[in-house]
């Protein structure tokens, strides 16, 4: 089941290059939800792959492959910028979706490829304004900051989740899980992954600082809420 997002936030999603979710998974998490599209740069395959016409292409256009694609689109939906630049292509759109108004943004893609890519997209996650997930071609990830904020997932027993903090001193408590997250304070560096279910449901809930939960597509699909 998507995730439906509150009436007082805007939903913001960057397509970026890099492996996603197949097209129709990508349609099933977009769900209903009502969203300001912008693709950076070859994240538009991936947009357009699932059906999906960006309101924004935006980047350098470097890793685009076929110009001509870009041909259909209204000349001010596309915005270049030069390849010697300060911020990524991701990185641009996260800024121009925050500007058009979006209050939550979630990054579908950049899996797979290059390594500095992937580890640029994890340190988004470590700033001041950050994404709220990141689903890529095999992983559906969310971040959770502050006391009480919670994730309640249900999905099979005996099914994976890595938790990883942000912050040094965070802590959080746990059901569902095999090794339970109560009483532990994470250091800044430290990692829980490979965890499982005990249950076909678990929970997260944040005592302080910031974490990172991930667990494998599709099984993430079966149902999620996530609470404040």
């Amino acid at each position: 089941m998507p995730v439906k997002k509150r009436m007082a936030e805007r939903l913001g999603i960057v397509f970026t290059g890099g492996e996603g979710p197949r097209p129709e998974l990508l349609r099933q998490i977009i769900g209903g939800n009502e969203a300001l599209y912008a693709a950076a740069d070859s994240g538009l395959m991936l947009a357009e792959a699932a059906g999906i016409k960006p309101d924004w292409i935006i980047g350098d256009m470097d890793s685009m492959g076929d110009q001509k694609r870009l041909d259909k689109y209204p000349a001010g939906t596309v915005l270049r910028f030069s390849h010697d630049k300060d911020f990524t292509d991701t990185e641009l759109a996260i800024d121009l979706l925050r500007k058009k108004g979006c209050t939550e943004i979630w990054i579908a893609g950049g899996g797979g490829g290059r390594l500095d890519h992937i580890l640029a997209v994890f340190y988004l996650f470590g700033r001041e304004k950050f994404p709220a997930r990141w689903v890529t071609a095999y992983d559906d990830i969310y971040c959770l900051d502050g006391a009480g904020k919670e994730i309640n997932m249900e999905i099979p027993s005996g099914t994976q989740v890595s938790v990883l903090p942000l912050e040094t001193g965070s802590q959080a408590e746990s059901s569902g899980l095999k090794w339970q997250l109560d009483g532990i304070v994470w250091d800044r560096g430290s990692f829980g992954i490979s965890n499982m279910t005990s249950e076909n449901s678990f929970s997260i809930r944040v005592i302080r600082g910031r974490f990172l939960v991930m667990v494998p597509l599709p099984v993430s699909k079966a149902g999620f809420s996530q609470e404040e």
